[in-house]
């Protein structure tokens, strides 16, 4: 049985203990801490605990596993590339949430697989799952950003909405404006100062009270596809900061984000031959 443990730090005073774990040790599979939590098998400073218990800076949190892996869930990965399918709740890298972040948990895998240090090419929200691409040195790291900021790699994702979308199929187009200090943007059909504009493409795949809709995400900005299907009237389900916080509680998604990066096709016109052309996908778990 492996024991995963990890000291509670400062900024996560106060949390859930399974909080805590999803933010923390989130190499421990969401299946197997359920089954801790099960088996009483998740201790506090030695004592076992349910998952509604609180942790407090200073204290050992620990999870007994029957299995359990320290690697990321890798989708492909070759000489130049790593390709993995992030869990929601998970950063990219570092930020204000604190608790390991996915390039820590790449960066730990790749330790044991050749001593290669991976760097993020892109981002994906900290609720936000699916395919998330590093680079393995310092020449892909530079062709695949270069692929993202002039759009060569397509990227689609699946969502769950309020509501059914009409029409049931659109490219829609308008202004992104970032406000930074509140870490949320608002989304406009008129260009203002400092705006940006964006291109969201989507088709309903399931219509109902919710719907399910694949998303062509043809320009990447900061939060696009949840503020503008928000300010196109259909929020998406589990989203707390744009969304309908109402609808949410209804639907029993308060904080789960549904939105999967479910699909990235790449092209870096022959610098990366044995990418072109290749389309990469994980299965939406909701």
């Amino acid at each position: 049985m492996a024991c995963f443990q990890q000291t509670v730090p400062a900024p996560a005073d106060g949390l859930r203990v399974d909080q805590f774990i999803r933010r923390f040790l989130p190499e421990v599979d969401a299946a197997e801490v359920r089954d801790a939590f099960r088996r009483r098998d998740v201790k506090l400073d030695g004592r076992r605990v349910r998952q509604d218990a609180r942790v407090r800076q200073g204290q050992l949190v620990q999870v007994y596993c029957m299995e359990g892996s320290t690697a990321p869930e890798i989708v492909y990965e070759d000489a130049d590339v790593l390709l993995v399918n992030k869990r929601a709740g998970v950063s990219v890298v570092d930020d204000a949430r604190g608790g390991v972040s996915l390039t820590t948990l790449v960066q730990r895998y790749a330790a044991d697989n050749g001593g290669f240090t991976p760097v993020p090419c892109h981002r994906l929200d900290n609720q936000t799952c699916g395919l998330t691409l590093f680079a393995r040195n310092a020449r892909a790291e530079e062709i695949l950003r270069a692929a993202f900021r002039d759009r060569t790699i397509d990227k689609r994702y699946i969502c769950l909405v309020k509501g059914q979308p009409k029409p049931p199929a659109a490219t829609c187009a308008a202004w992104l404006l970032k406000d930074a200090g509140a870490a949320r943007v608002t989304v406009t059909d008129r260009e203002l100062p400092g705006a940006r504009p964006i291109l969201t493409a989507y088709e309903t795949l399931e219509a109902g009270p919710v719907s399910r809709l694949r998303v062509h995400l043809i320009t990447g900005r900061t939060h696009q596809i949840r503020a503008h299907m928000a300010a196109l009237g259909h929020p998406l389900l589990g989203d707390d900061v744009y969304g309908d916080r109402a609808f949410n509680r209804a639907q029993h998604a308060q904080g789960k984000l549904m939105l999967c990066a479910a699909e990235l096709t790449l092209e870096t016109g022959g610098l990366l031959p044995q990418l072109d052309g290749r389309r990469f996908t994980v299965d939406c778990p909701f």
